[in-house]
């Protein structure tokens, strides 16, 4: 009678190295991913074929169809925008250098867009960023 002494080989594949991987690959993206920071307020930006990207950090107003306006995330009023230009901290900068973004409605008239330019203006500050969509 012969009696074996080998022992018969597993062909199966251990997956728990691999999980490892792939569960702290979705934790480094999840991590290292940044969410951009914009304001829960819905405008249909007009499109331009020429405009350029920017990345300014400074302050932002919205203006919407329906006449409701934003500076930054709190809504305001003509009269209150100048308030609130007025008080803003521009950390040491000075205003005529310090960037706002306007993001008008395609719907909003030109006459309220001209408004708000002249408010801006009148509190000094003079760079002046109109956003758009790309076509």
């Amino acid at each position: 009678m012969k009696v074996s002494n080998r022992k018969k080989r597993s062909a199966g594949v251990d997956l728990t190295p691999m999980i490892d991987v792939v569960f702290q690959l979705i934790l480094f993206f999840l991590v290292s991913t940044t969410f951009a920071i914009l304001p829960a307020i819905n405008v249909n930006l007009p499109e331009s074929t020429t405009a350029q990207g920017a990345d300014i950090a400074g302050i932002t107003i919205t203006m919407q169809s329906n006449g409701k306006m934003w500076f930054n995330d709190e809504q305001v009023t003509f009269k209150t925008l100048g308030e609130k230009l007025s008080a803003f901290d521009t950390e040491g900068r000075k205003k005529e250098e310090y960037p706002v973004t306007l993001e008008a409605d395609e719907n909003v008239t030109n006459g309220s867009i001209v408004n708000v330019f002249d408010v801006l203006r009148s509190e000094g500050f003079v760079s002046i960023n109109l956003r758009t969509s790309s076509k």
